[in-house]
């Protein structure tokens, strides 16, 4: 067909150049959109430098640390990154949320050995218990939970006066008549107690007590320490690590020989600073043997979801073997307490029988 011009000189049928420049511009974005896109990336990118430093093995600075915490929470924030990112399009930030939630996911598996390996024949079993009292304020329901578990070895952290008064006064002598007991008020003041004579061992240079002791149990030498780092709250991450490196210090310092480690250690096993606790003195965390290692025991006074476990039982694997592992709910604290059945084996160290 021939194009014919008309009275004003347009051309018809119109051109190729003239369907162009008739075509609708390309649609943009809703604003609503691009707004859950952006928002999505700003999540994901939250979460991915928490992640990041718990993949790198560091515990970072603030806000870091007090995160690394609730670590297993974080797929909350991760999978609203994923669902922002679906609703706004944006397909690379579907799978930056897919790979941000994958990583989560891997790092809320236990941490460290399943079991331990203990060597020689076994001697016998031993009870522990750990509590943070808050200022004194659970010794009540504490020394009714000693009386009612008879713990062999028993470590209080934030026992202030009226708490050593109580354990001066009211538990017999005769069940525990061995005792090391830090007298400071508020959270400074620290105890263990126990059935098997002690002989003195350092104490850790620290803000809230850490004493330690060396425990004769069925003719071993078992070391004691109890751990209670000051919190990694903003500004004050350096003092907790330096008090966890002494921890560390001394764990390392009794590698080989029987060990046990017990208190609040306000680090979870998300924390770099505690796995380092852990791996220096070839230790292994009593809740993650049993089975409980995700189990909460702070805090423990409120209804929030919002939960983690910073106290802990911490044992050498060539000495002990966990047969269990609970956490006790005492009042006017927010900590569960936690109780562990032991049993302690020969061994190959200076102090074993083998």
């Amino acid at each position: 067909m021939e194009a014919n011009a008309d009275a004003s000189g347009t051309v018809w049928p119109p051109g190729p150049a003239t369907d162009a420049a008739a075509a609708p511009p390309p649609r943009r974005p809703h604003p609503w959109r691009r707004a859950s896109a952006v928002l999505g990336g700003l999540v994901l990118a939250g979460v991915s430098a928490v992640v990041a430093c718990r993949a790198a093995n560091t515990d970072g600075i603030t806000p870091v640390p007090q995160l690394l915490a609730f670590l297993p929470w974080l797929l909350v924030p991760g999978g609203a990154g994923l669902v922002l990112a679906a609703f706004g399009r944006w397909r690379t930030g579907m799978v930056w949320a897919l790979a941000v939630l994958a990583v989560t996911g891997w790092y809320t598996q236990p941490y460290g050995a399943e079991i331990t390996r203990p060597v020689g024949r076994p001697l016998g079993e031993l009870r522990v218990l750990t509590s943070n009292t808050e200022f004194g304020w659970a010794t009540d329901d504490l020394i009714a939970a000693v009386r009612r578990e008879k713990p062999d070895l028993v470590f209080v952290e934030e026992c202030a006066f009226v708490c050593a008064d109580a354990l001066e006064r009211r538990v017999a002598k005769a069940d525990y008549p061995y005792r090391n007991v830090v007298r400071e008020d508020g959270s400074a003041g620290s105890a263990i107690l126990s059935k098997y004579p002690l002989t003195p061992a350092p104490t850790i240079p620290s803000g809230m007590a850490m004493p330690g002791a060396v425990a004769r149990v069925a003719g071993r030498n078992v070391r004691l320490q109890l751990a209670h780092p000051e919190p990694p709250l903003p500004g004050r991450e350096g003092t907790w690590r330096r008090e966890l490196r002494r921890v560390r210090d001394v764990a390392a310092s009794a590698r080989g020989e029987p060990v046990i480690v017990a208190g609040d250690f306000n680090a979870t096993q998300d924390h770099a600073a505690f796995r380092s606790v852990l791996k220096a003195g070839a230790l292994h965390d009593s809740a993650r043997l049993a089975g409980r290692s995700r189990a909460y025991s702070w805090p423990a006074d409120r209804t929030t979801p919002f939960r983690t476990q910073i106290d802990h039982v911490l044992v050498s694997g060539d000495d002990f073997a966990v047969r269990a592992a609970r956490f006790l709910s005492l009042r006017g604290t927010d900590h569960r307490a936690l109780l562990v059945d032991l049993e302690l084996f020969e061994g190959q160290g200076p102090s074993g029988g083998g």
